[in-house]
């Protein structure tokens, strides 16, 4: 059956449309997004700007078109932290339902991390043992772990890139002095983490996966089966000579997206507060995550029939 998940996240707005049915790899057959930065206008009072409700409409009602078009027998649509966090939340999913008809679901950041981590689970197999899934996105941090498809640990911090970029970051590139107290700030968020030991450690996210490929990690055009790691090291390395730049010039850089670049040295910064509270040395990058862990759980739920 053809599936769509509908993401709207802290940066873009993703539509994948997938071929699949139980207990098959769902292939993609598309993937389109409009980046809006939702979490950029959200205003001091904590809502969702006006503009900001406008556009997320509008990009709403071009993904449920697009789904249209590409033959989508049911859309999965979800919102994470931005919309979570908006004080009038429940009026803009309102406003959105009545305008497109699409009833966007709103995730807890622990419902977030439990389905990344069916996700990493479903790719790593059980080979992986007792897993560790670590997950930065633009509002906040996930993190899951355990021995199953069900996490032990499935928590959500705020400690998403875009996020710390608009509150602690001011100057592009920063001054040292703002580095160090974001530095502090997210290691006294990670300080109460006690989780019980694991055997393979991962992480996911487009901030992960650019932090790699600057460590010298393969390139996406050699295609999602080739393996690919992020060590404390060379996140250390990274860390070092980004903070240097500012972020127009970080976005001509091979593997940055222009579009998230202003975010990436938060991102480097949170990654190595949780490696270094984890005492990771080394994680293992996914290409799954929160929208392959959306499809899995519907896939899951199919009867035979459904899924014909």
């Amino acid at each position: 059956m053809r599936l769509g998940v509908l993401d709207v996240g802290s940066n873009t707005v993703h539509l994948l449309v997938v071929d699949a049915h139980r207990g098959a790899h769902p292939w993609p057959s598309l993937s389109e997004k409009a980046t809006l930065r939702l979490a950029e206008r959200i205003s001091p009072h904590g809502n969702l700007s006006e503009g900001g409700a406008d556009a997320l409409v509008e990009a709403v009602r071009d993904a449920r078109d697009a789904a249209h078009r590409h033959g989508v027998r049911e859309l999965l649509a979800f919102a994470t932290s931005a919309v979570r966090d908006a004080r009038n939340a429940a009026e803009v999913l309102a406003r959105v339902r009545d305008e497109t008809g699409v009833d966007l679901q709103v995730l807890s950041g622990a419902d977030e991390a439990r389905l990344t981590f069916l996700a990493v689970r479903r790719w790593f197999g059980w080979s992986a043992g007792r897993l560790l899934v670590l997950d930065i996105g633009g509002g906040s941090l996930e993190i899951a772990a355990g021995v199953d498809e069900e996490p032990d640990v499935a928590m959500s911090l705020p400690l998403g890139a875009g996020r710390l970029t608009r509150d602690w970051l001011t100057a592009d590139p920063p001054a040292l002095s703002e580095i160090d107290k974001l530095r502090e700030y997210a290691d006294e968020q990670l300080a109460a983490l006690n989780l019980v030991p694991w055997d393979r450690a991962a992480a996911t996210s487009k901030t992960f996966r650019t932090l790699a490929r600057l460590a010298g990690a393969a390139p996406s055009g050699q295609g999602i089966w080739t393996p690919r790691s992020l060590t404390r090291t060379g996140l250390h390395q990274v860390l070092g000579f980004i903070r240097h730049i500012p972020s127009g010039a970080l976005g001509g850089l091979d593997g940055v997206s222009a579009a998230r670049a202003y975010q990436l040295l938060a991102g480097a910064v949170v990654a190595d507060a949780a490696l270094r509270r984890l005492r990771v040395d080394q994680v293992d990058v996914c290409p799954w995550a929160l929208r392959e862990g959306v499809i899995l759980r519907r896939l899951d739920a199919l009867t035979t029939n459904e899924s014909d």
